[in-house]
């Protein structure tokens, strides 16, 4: 017992401090965000399962900011609407509704822990739903975002990728939590900067 919660914790500080080495692709996508909103862009997040959760919790973050004197920004997740879910899933659940509700300048984050998937191919079903959304997301002009852990989603769907180091689903969630959570903090600190008006669209 004691041997095995010393091999957890220390999974978790390694991977807490390789998250720490991707500070610079984290601020590249955090202020990529921002510019879209900046623009009149929206965001839009997804994930199943467990991930479904986390896409919610990032929507209200921008929705119903929980500090003082930070403004509401657009977004909302594709994983709250039941009927939704359960009417779409043999159709593309997240790329459907992308294609219905999406528009270029938008923000799409999918979300998920599944590490059944490749750059080429994927074979977890909730990977899969989220690769399709974004892929999608991607031919329509959005800026893309995804958290994954390690072996999930490759980079040739997505924009950003933001991987939590860890094959462990529990590390992975905590570490996407603190990524989403600087997330909305540093598109607030970009937002507030001046300069970022200057700033050329990029994906």
């Amino acid at each position: 017992m004691t041997l095995a919660l010393g091999t957890y914790l220390q999974e978790r500080d390694e991977a807490g401090l390789a998250l720490a080495d991707d500070a610079e692709r984290i601020a590249r996508a955090c202020h990529a965000v921002a510019l879209r909103f900046h623009l009149g862009g929206r965001l839009l997040s997804f994930g199943t399962g467990q991930s479904a959760a986390d896409a919610a919790h990032l929507a209200v973050e921008f929705v119903h900011p929980v500090i003082v004197g930070k403004r509401a920004l657009p977004a909302f997740s594709l994983a709250n609407d039941a009927s939704a879910m359960s009417g779409l899933a043999r159709a593309g659940l997240f790329a459907t509704q992308l294609r219905l509700l999406g528009r270029a300048g938008d923000i799409a984050v999918g979300i998920t822990i599944d590490e059944d998937c490749d750059n080429e191919d994927c074979h977890g079903e909730d990977c899969d739903e989220v690769a399709a959304g974004l892929a999608v997301a991607r031919e329509m002009g959005m800026t893309t975002v995804a958290l994954t852990k390690a072996g999930g989603l490759g980079s040739a769907v997505v924009d950003h990728l933001l991987t939590a180091r860890s094959r462990d689903p529990r590390v992975a969630r905590e570490l996407q939590m603190t990524t989403y959570h600087v997330l909305w903090e540093l598109v607030h600190v970009f937002l507030n900067d001046p300069r970022l008006a200057a700033t050329e669209v990029s994906r």
